[in-house]
């Protein structure tokens, strides 16, 4: 059952991620009209990280996958 928290955390987090990236480049190309390079994609991708992290963290304390004690109680 642990391994299967790991492997939900690690999807979410490798999508929030994703999503921070996609999300972030949009913004930087929309307000300030800069190409898209190598370095703006490092700092995008270094600021999404913590933020999906964080966010992952937070979804992770509502329990997506039941406990084997909460599922032998029922």
């Amino acid at each position: 059952m642990h391994r299967r928290r790991i492997e939900v955390f690690l999807e979410f987090l490798i999508f929030g991620i994703a999503m921070g990236v996609v999300e972030d480049m949009i913004a930087v190309v929309l307000a300030t009209g800069e190409p898209i390079t190598w370095n703006i994609l490092v700092i995008v991708t270094l600021v999404a990280i913590p933020f999906a992290a964080i966010g992952e963290l937070i979804v992770d304390r509502i329990h997506l996958i039941p406990r084997t004690e909460e599922k032998n109680k029922k």
